[in-house]
């Protein structure tokens, strides 16, 4: 089948067609600044090639997207009648969606209500879709949320040690993100300890998406049992230019001392912090691997970051009864040899222990396309399966579990 996964952001648009029996990506591309002067689409088949323009919506943007599809020269299809489905990344699905379901009228209705949970995200992801319903009619829409994977949490997992009116009122709870990708790389992570003799559903693994955001996720015989990121995004890990976990009287503290509205604060812990704020160099990990030997607050940035994954893998270990593989992913995860290295150090005892040459070659400095490791790779020293190395792939993800809604496999 035929698959246009779409991830709508509030002036942008990231599109992929995939043909779901082999993985291939068809096409992809991003449509920039949508509504906003310097509009651009940026398109990928067999090369790249970018388009300025302006652009006014989100439908004119699909519109331009299928005329590239469908174009003679440059497209992939004869005419979107060849689109089999339309899946949607939406981030939040609250305690309402634990699985991907198709779009329907009161679907759309609940993704736009629960933006009061994801204002930056949720009404980006509902125009994407009602922009795909008005120029796609008759292909199924099915909606696949961030939140999802997490909600097999335990409630003492989940919840917060607030007033229990507070989550009865306004459902403040754990609910965890990157859920399309955690639940990729623990997929491809079970096949693989499967393949040296663990059943699947003996398995507990720690997932570790590492990029700009991150997130780690503990997942016992294929379910999420406790993940980092809280309520938003922005609990848990060290991130690019998020706090992570903080004591929160110190938001209240900087908002009395500082002068602070609660949006100023909100802006603070999430663009202005993490290995940004610390470092005050760069929300990139390769400017601070780069600079970490002569400046002492980057080498502060990268030894925070790797010192919170690392507390949060014994953690879950913890949490699990023991541990089969730490997974990596994410632009940090999959091509950081420094900090796989940092984090990996000094576990030992749980039976990670870093194969270090072969973490080497496994770096940015690698062309993927010739890098021969470039996939699945398990990173341990005695190949049991303790450290692997998986690149996600969330669109298909979202791909697959689209076909598996509208089949009825779901």
């Amino acid at each position: 089948m035929k698959v246009l996964v779409l991830n709508s952001g509030s002036s942008s648009l990231k599109f992929q067609l995939i043909e779901t029996e082999n993985g291939k990506v068809l096409a992809k591309g991003l449509c920039d600044r949508i509504g906003i002067d310097g509009s651009s689409l940026t398109y990928s088949t067999d090369k790249k090639e970018k388009f300025e323009g302006y652009i006014e919506n989100h439908k004119a943007a699909l519109d331009k997207v299928f005329a590239l599809l469908t174009d003679k020269e440059k497209g992939v299809i004869g005419s979107i009648s060849e689109i089999d489905i339309a899946g949607h990344r939406v981030v939040h699905g609250g305690e309402k969606y634990s699985s991907p379901v198709l779009v329907t009228d009161g679907v759309l209705k609940d993704i736009e209500e629960l933006s009061a949970l994801a204002p930056l995200h949720n009404p980006a992801n509902a125009m994407g879709i009602e922009a795909c319903l008005a120029v796609m009619e008759g292909v199924p829409q099915v909606a696949v949320f961030d939140t999802a994977y997490h909600q097999t949490m335990p409630d003492y997992a989940y919840m917060y040690a607030l007033p229990y009116e507070l989550y009865e009122k306004y459902g403040i709870r754990r609910y965890g993100f990157h859920g399309t990708s955690h639940k990729f790389v623990a997929k491809q992570a079970m096949n693989m300890l499967e393949e040296k003799g663990k059943k699947p559903e003996d398995t507990k693994i720690v997932t570790c998406h590492l990029g700009n955001g991150c997130s780690m996720a503990a997942v016992k015989g294929g379910k999420v049992i406790d993940t980092t990121m809280g309520f938003t995004p922005v609990a848990g890990c060290v991130m690019g230019s998020r706090v992570g976990d903080v004591d929160p009287s110190c938001v209240t503290f900087l908002e009395e001392k500082m002068g602070l509205s609660p949006a100023e604060a909100d802006k603070l812990m999430n663009k202005e912090s993490g290995l940004l704020g610390v470092s005050g160099r760069s929300s990139d990990m390769r400017d601070i691997i780069d600079n970490k030997e002569t400046d002492p607050r980057s080498m502060l940035a990268f030894r925070m970051f790797a010192y919170r994954v690392k507390k949060y893998i014994g953690a879950y270990a913890a949490a699990m009864n023991g541990l089969d593989a730490v997974v990596f992913t994410g632009g940090v995860g999959e091509n950081s040899e420094p900090q796989r290295k940092q984090i990996c150090s000094d576990l030992e005892y749980l039976g990670i222990e870093l194969d270090l040459e072969l973490n080497h070659k496994l770096s940015w400095e690698l062309d993927p396309e010739k890098d021969v490791f470039y996939g699945n790779v398990d990173l341990s020293v005695k190949k049991n399966g303790s450290i692997l190395r998986i690149p996600t792939n969330e669109e298909l993800m979202i791909a697959t579990e689209a076909v598996e809604v509208v089949s009825g496999a779901k």
